[in-house]
């Protein structure tokens, strides 16, 4: 059974995103937060305030689970994500397909530019984003153009260099115009490859640079320069907030990571299908006390994968599993084309597997509180009926009763009791053979 006035006290107060269940399990609804412990109670407070869609769609909530994110802008692209993917039916105002700008460094041409894109192809281009903000994007552009003067034509090179006279960036000092053969290619190169460092998040230097500029200009009293480097310092920090949501490859992957405690794990898995992640599960496991995580790990792979229909192009494992070679050959054959077993150990995959890792302490953590509070209302009872009876242990219980109708037909049955909670698969029925008429006593000891 779901409660959800406990779910709702064990709610972190983090970002993350929220999915509502119906009576069906179906996803009737799914929300960002910037803190889930406070978005997620309103819907359970009081109606004032809360219109008609969102009354009706509360009172069909029969479940909801939560996915936790290290950021809003992670939230928000995961959101779209899962939206587009399962269209809850009362998502009606969240249902476009609107897409996040990406930057795009053209890797492939000789001279490459660094674009802005509404899309993500499988190109030689190198995509960074999504992100939120098109004009902060924009400005970033604009910056690294301004920075390591690159170009901004569409200008063949080098079949075109020299055949017309180079464009007003040159003449104010923001390309070095490769179409006249001003830079060679190596130099280029090198300037892309600082781009490139820029936009993989080593700002650092950028942002020194620009504070000293901006502190620079104030003093001497040009206030326009100023507020333009103040300006550009908030459209790179805004762009700095890289996500780990969606990935430029594009390709199929599962992401794995575990929790344990003692003889509980659990396992949780991010599915990242076309480059995003649509979803995520998470499995309980019964290990032994001296288990490694690589071990637990091999095992359950073995075991849903044996039994899932897909399998995906990549698996990124928190932990590498003892059988590595022979589980990557197994599934490669189950898929029909080459399967990967990678352990990520810098990057945004890390970053991935060290949220999958932190998703899944979040739900031991959340059940580990469920089974104290079970075993306060179970094993702290039998330590009553203990004291009360006068005994050591009462781990497991036995309770008979006798029924007949007017004497006759009559019937035991018992129940079972153990550690505070019912077995039902000791549960028994009897005939009763050797008593006629109403005698209980005599029907008791038949039974027992």
């Amino acid at each position: 059974m779901f409660h959800i006035e406990e779910e709702l006290k064990k709610l972190p107060g983090r970002p993350g995103v929220y999915i509502m269940h119906d009576e069906r399990d179906d996803i009737i609804y799914v929300g960002k937060a910037i803190s889930l412990k406070n978005r997620v109670r309103q819907y359970f407070q009081s109606s004032r305030g809360k219109s008609v869609k969102i009354q009706q769609m509360v009172e069909r909530i029969r479940r909801f689970e939560y996915i936790v994110t290290d950021s809003e802008l992670e939230a928000l692209v995961l959101e779209c994500n899962l939206i587009k993917e399962h269209r809850p039916k009362y998502n009606t105002m969240l249902k476009d397909d609107k897409s996040y700008p990406f930057i795009k460094v053209t890797l492939g041409e000789e001279f490459p530019r660094v674009l802005y894109s509404h899309t993500m192809k499988k190109d030689k281009s190198k995509y960074f984003g999504p992100y939120t903000s098109g004009g902060a994007v924009k400005d970033t552009i604009d910056l690294i153009k301004k920075l390591y003067k690159l170009r901004s034509c569409s200008r063949n090179l080098p079949r075109d260099i020299g055949k017309e006279r180079p464009c007003l960036y040159y003449h104010i000092g923001q390309c070095n115009a490769p179409c006249q053969g001003k830079i060679t290619r190596e130099e280029y190169r090198q300037s892309i490859n600082e781009a490139l460092d820029f936009l993989n998040g080593n700002h650092a230097p950028i942002l020194e640079a620009l504070e000293n500029k901006m502190q620079e200009a104030s003093e001497n009293m040009e206030f326009e320069a100023a507020i333009e480097y103040r300006d550009l310092i908030r459209s790179v920090n805004q762009v700095a907030q890289r996500q780990k949501i969606t990935h430029e490859d594009g390709e199929d992957k599962d992401v794995l990571a575990l929790s344990v405690d003692g003889v509980d794990a659990v396992v949780q898995v991010f599915f990242i299908r076309g480059g995003k992640m649509i979803g995520r599960e998470h499995f309980y496991l019964r290990v032994a006390p001296h288990d490694t995580k690589a071990a637990i790990l091999d095992s359950f792979i073995k075991q849903y994968y044996a039994g899932t229909p897909f399998v995906p192009r990549e698996l990124m494992l928190e932990t590498d599993i003892e059988d590595h070679e022979i589980v990557e050959a197994w599934l490669t054959q189950k898929r029909g084309q080459r399967v990967y077993l990678h352990v990520p150990k810098k990057g945004t995959k890390e970053k991935l597997v060290e949220l999958a890792h932190e998703n899944a302490e979040i739900v031991l953590q959340r059940d580990r509180e469920r089974i104290k509070r079970e075993e306060g209302r179970t094993i702290g009872a039998v330590r009553e009926i203990e004291k009360l009876l006068g005994i050591d242990c009462a781990l497991r219980m036995e309770a008979f009763d006798i029924s007949n109708i007017s004497g006759f037909e009559s019937v035991g049955s018992m129940i079972v009791y153990e550690k505070g909670k019912p077995k039902r698969s000791d549960y028994r029925k009897f005939k009763i053979k050797t008593v006629q008429g109403p005698d209980d006593y005599a029907i008791k000891e038949e039974v027992l």
